[in-house]
């Protein structure tokens, strides 16, 4: 009698610490909610894992990489995928493991200062790195299509200019985040985030006009920017595709003797480049959408009464954003020639360091063991 009332009033987790204390076996269904509720905990939570551990190793090494090669500090667009790293970075470092303390105790992990302060840098990071994309994007614009006044335009001057108004632009809105006291934590995305409490229910309408004015300040102005310059670099790229075609078509002509073979090598590799640049736009412009879009709509659609998001969805959503910054390394930096020359000098010289000291600590060694035993030879 008194095991039933105590059974029933507790809940499910009193249910299952009386099962263990009395040793007795969980039923079949409450195995089946076990498992269905550990499953997508367990892959959001390795996906977290995994994404912050991939960040903080690709983008330390771009940071690396331009600490150590002057060329590439030569470069300007140099300076955005700096700014970049430095913000996947922060996101890795703060924001990733709060998110992470969320969704496997799945209650509030932080007190309301330090959610607010994670709350702020998350949305510094994320419009700071949606605008460093679009800056690169620009300059690549600025690259092809004016070529000649590059070296004019786009200046070590200028870039600094432009990361500053990125930075500028970001704390307008983190710091209006901070003073309004909307950085709380979410159980619907289980990080500390841009929220409204439900204390203050009467800032509705504030808050739901300044997530918007956010969103399309960040996301959608980016996603213009992007859309804009490297579409302008596509059709330039096109069109000299299509001029390097023709001159390449009339050289063949001319060599009548030339090898079947090579004719074919030839309009291959015109085929590959042409194809090319239309394949790293995809991939610029597709990894933007496809990891930033869910979030975005999602956190706008949340901001009408009738939607109630999933935790699950919510939660998977900010992982795509994460899965963002352990990308953005590969998709700008790390597998241009520059950057794999420099991150391979930088390992083989930590190679070459290793087995110096490895050598020279066993010289050592067997120089000792041949004193100790220079004595019992003399007897």
């Amino acid at each position: 009698m008194w095991q039933d009332r105590f059974v029933t009033a507790g809940g499910g987790q009193e249910l299952s610490a009386w099962r263990i204390l009395h040793s007795v076996p969980p039923t079949d269904t409450a195995n089946t909610e076990l498992q269905d509720m550990s499953i997508p905990q367990f892959i959001l939570e390795g996906s977290i894992v995994i994404s912050a551990v991939v960040t903080l190793l690709t983008n330390f090494s771009v940071v690396l990489c331009f600490t150590q090669s002057a060329e590439l500090r030569s470069h300007v667009p140099g300076i955005f995928i700096l700014n970049l790293s430095i913000s996947n970075i922060i996101l890795a470092l703060i924001n990733m493991p709060v998110t992470f303390l969320g969704v496997a105790s799945g209650a509030k992990p932080l007190r309301d200062p330090l959610c607010r302060a994670v709350g702020f840098t998350e949305t510094f990071t994320s419009c700071n790195a949606m605008l460093s994309m679009a800056a690169l994007s620009v300059d690549r614009w600025v690259a092809v299509v004016f070529p000649l006044r590059y070296s004019s335009k786009m200046r070590y001057r200028d870039a600094f200019v432009i990361v500053s108004y990125a930075w500028l632009h970001s704390l307008t809105f983190s710091l209006t985040q901070l003073m309004m006291g909307w950085g709380t934590y979410s159980h619907t995305y289980a990080s500390c985030t841009l929220q409204l409490d439900a204390e203050e229910a009467s800032h509705q309408s504030a808050y739901a006009t300044f997530t918007a004015l956010f969103h399309c300040s960040s996301f959608a102005l980016c996603l213009l920017v992007l859309c804009f310059a490297y579409l302008k670099v596509l059709r330039v790229a096109r069109s000299h595709c299509k001029r390097i075609d023709v001159i390449t078509v009339q050289t063949l002509l001319l060599l009548v003797d030339i090898h079947p073979s090579v004719k074919e090598r030839c309009l291959a590799q015109q085929r590959k480049r042409s194809q090319r640049a239309a394949k790293k736009i995809c991939i610029f412009i597709g990894s933007f959408i496809i990891c930033f879009s869910p979030y975005v709509i999602t956190r706008l659609a949340e901001l009408l009464p009738s939607v109630d998001v999933p935790r699950h969805w919510g939660i998977a959503t900010k992982c795509l954003v994460y899965v963002k910054a352990s990308s953005d390394p590969f998709v700008y930096c790390l597998l241009r020639h520059q950057y794999r020359k420099v991150l391979v000098s930088i390992i083989s010289r930590m190679v070459r360091k290793d087995q110096y000291f490895l050598s020279a600590h066993s010289t050592s060694s067997m120089l000792d063991t041949t004193d100790e035993n220079f004595p019992e030879k003399i007897t």
